[in-house]
């Protein structure tokens, strides 16, 4: 079971792979209300994956509350030195941001459709997983108004 876990928390991490370089890409570009927009939603989706990290190491009673915390802040801090190569490109080439935005994108949809609705329809919650995914494009779409101001 902990070797499970572990393989779960390595998923996380390499998931937040391109979440780092599209906020950095979004930071980069010179779009500040759109890149914020972005940092805020992929910082709010971390909040529940870090829970799911700590809370299976904590499940499997083997680690105790600061270990569990510290891996579950881990998988997410990868995307901070990620982020700074993503602006550190868009920055220093700018004809890539168009690209860049691009697979920034098209890697998130990736994740989202190969990895998360998949296992969410596998255990059965469909609806649930359809309604949280309108009210987060709504969340985005209020965000995006709101810092657009």
């Amino acid at each position: 079971r902990l070797k499970a876990i572990w393989l779960f928390i390595l998923a996380i991490t390499i998931h937040n792979v391109p979440e780092g370089l599209a906020v950095g890409v979004g930071l980069g570009s010179g779009n500040l209300a759109a890149g914020t927009a972005l940092m805020i939603a992929i910082a709010l989706q971390n909040i529940p994956e870090g829970l799911s990290v700590g809370l299976s190491l904590l499940a499997t009673g083997a680690y105790g509350r600061p270990k569990a915390y510290l891996a579950s802040s881990l998988s997410g801090f990868v995307e901070l030195p990620l982020a700074v190569v993503g602006a550190l490109a868009v920055t220093s080439i700018r004809g890539i941001i168009p690209y860049a935005m691009g697979f920034a994108a098209g890697a998130m949809i990736f994740v989202v459709s190969d990895e998360i609705i998949p296992e969410v329809h596998r255990l059965g919650r469909e609806k649930l997983v359809t309604y949280s995914l309108i009210a987060g494009l709504i969340l985005m779409l209020f965000l995006d108004t709101a810092l657009k101001a």
